[in-house]
C-alpha cells in the first residue's frame, strides 16, 4: 500500500508529514519506556523482519497481490510507540534506497502504514486480551484479529486522505468500496503471517513478546469441588529467568537469518501481481497523475541491483542488503533512545525531568 508521488496533492501531503513528524516524536519518548533489556535488542530486528517479509507479495485476488504492512506485528512484538518507530524505519529505507513509495508522500504513507495500522491494531489487540482467557493462546487469536482488521482501517485511511487531497477526479464511494473490499482479502494474509510470528515467538520465549507481559495464567487446583490458586503460583508477571535463558542472542541470529533467507531467496517466488493499491489505482484511474520516483536512478530501485542482470540474483542481493540497512539504521534508532533512557533515569530509577 506503498503511496507514490502525486496520487495525493501537495497540501495534503504536507500535512499528513507534519502528522507523521508529531507521532514519530511522540513515538520517540514514548519508546522510552517500552525499550528495555528485552526489547531493545529486538526493535531492530523486528523492522528487518518487516521489511524482509514486505518483500513477498501474496495472491489473493484474480490479479492482485498483497503484502505484509507490519504494524500490528510490531506494536505486539515490541510496543506501540516503538512499533510505530518500527514501520517509519522501514518505510523510509523503501523510500530512499528502493524508490518504494513517494518521498513527497512519506508522510502519507507513514500516516496510513505506520500510525494507523500500530494504533487500530495495539488498541483492539489490548481489548481481546483483556476479555480473553489470561493464555498464549489467546495473545495468538488477538494478534490474528487485530492485524486483520488494521490492513482494512489503512484502507479506510488512504481513502479519506484521497476524499481530502486526490489528484484525479474520481468517485469516492468507488475508490472505498475497491479499498476496503480488496484489503479485507489483503488482512487475512496479514493475520496469518502476524499470529504465527507472534505464535512462534511466544512458544520459545514469551517474555519478549511485549503484548504478552502480565498475561501469565496462574496455575489453579481444584479444592472440594472449587478452583483455587495453587500454593506459590506466579503472579501476573513472569519470575525472571535464569541468565542464560534471557540471552536475546539466539533468537536475534534466528530473526536474522530468516530474514536474510525470506528476502533472498524466498522473495523471489513472490507475487508479480500488483498490490491492493496499485490494482485499484489502475481500474479506478487513481495513478492518473502519479509521478515519478525521485529516485528512480538509486541502483536499488524496484529492488535489483543496477548492473546485474539475472533477477534472482539481483533481487536476492537486494533484498539481502535492505534487510542488513534497515536492522543497522533500526538498532542505532533503539539503541539511541534507550541510552537516553537510562541516561534521564535516577539511580532510585525514576525518570528525571527534562
Amino acid at each position: 500500500m506503498h503511496v507514490p508521488d502525486g496520487f495525493i496533492n501537495a497540501p495534503t501531503s504536507a500535512v499528513t508529514g507534519v502528522v507523521a513528524a508529531g507521532a514519530i516524536a511522540v513515538s520517540l519518548r514514548g519508546a522510552r519506556r517500552e525499550l528495555d533489556e528485552r526489547t531493545a535488542p529486538l526493535a531492530g530486528l523486528v523492522a528487518a523482519f518487516i521489511f524482509a517479509v514486505q518483500m513477498l507479495n501474496f495472491p489473493v485476488a484474480a490479479g492482485t497481490s498483497g503484502h505484509l504492512l507490519g504494524g500490528a506485528l510490531a506494536a505486539i512484538l515490541v510496543g506501540p510507540y516503538t512499533g510505530v518507530l518500527c514501520v517509519s524505519v522501514v518505510l523510509l529505507m523503501q523510500g530512499i534506497l528502493f524508490a518504494d513509495g513517494g518521498l513527497t508522500a512519506l508522510g502519507v504513507n507513514i500516516t496510513d502504514m505506520a500510525i494507523v495500522t500500530t494504533v487500530v491494531a495495539y488498541a483492539l489487540f489490548r481489548g481481546l486480551v483483556k476479555v480473553l482467557p489470561r493464555t498464549r493462546r489467546s495473545v495468538t487469536v488477538a494478534s490474528f484479529v487485530a492485524a486483520l482488521v488494521s490492513v482494512p482501517a489503512a484502507a479506510l485511511a488512504f481513502t479519506f486522505l484521497y476524499w481530502i487531497g486526490g489528484t484525479t477526479d474520481v468517485s469516492i464511494g468507488k475508490v472505498a468500496t475497491a479499498m476496503i473490499g480488496v484489503h479485507l482479502l489483503i488482512g487475512i494474509g496479514e493475520a496469518v503471517i502476524t499470529a504465527l510470528t507472534v505464535g512462534a515467538v511466544i512458544a520459545v520465549r514469551p517474555d519478549l513478546v511485549y503484548g504478552a507481559r502480565g498475561l501469565q495464567q496462574r496455575l489453579k487446583l481444584r479444592v472440594n469441588g472449587e478452583l483455587v490458586d495453587a500454593p506459590g503460583a506466579p503472579g501476573p508477571e513472569p519470575a525472571p529467568a535464569p541468565v542464560a535463558a534471557r540471552s536475546h542472542r539466539k533468537v536475534w541470529i534466528t530473526g536474522l537469518v530468516a530474514s536474510l533467507v525470506l528476502a533472498g531467496f524466498v522473495s523471489f517466488y513472490a507475487s508479480a501481481s500488483p498490490d491492493g493499491l496499485e490494482k485499484v489505482a489502475a481500474d479506478k484511474g487513481i495513478d492518473e497523475k502519479a509521478e515519478e520516483h525521485a529516485n528512480a536512478d538509486s541502483p536499488l530501485a524496484d529492488y535489483g541491483v543496477e548492473s546485474i542482470t539475472d533477477a534472482r540474483i539481483s533481487g536476492g542481493l537486494a533484498g539481502v542488503i535492505g534487510v542488513g540497512v534497515t536492522v543497522v539504521a533500526g538498532s542505532a534508532v533503539f539503541w539511541s533512545v534507550r541510552r537516553r533512557r537510562s541516561e534521564n533515569t535516577s539511580p532510585a530509577g525514576t525518570e528525571t525531568n527534562v
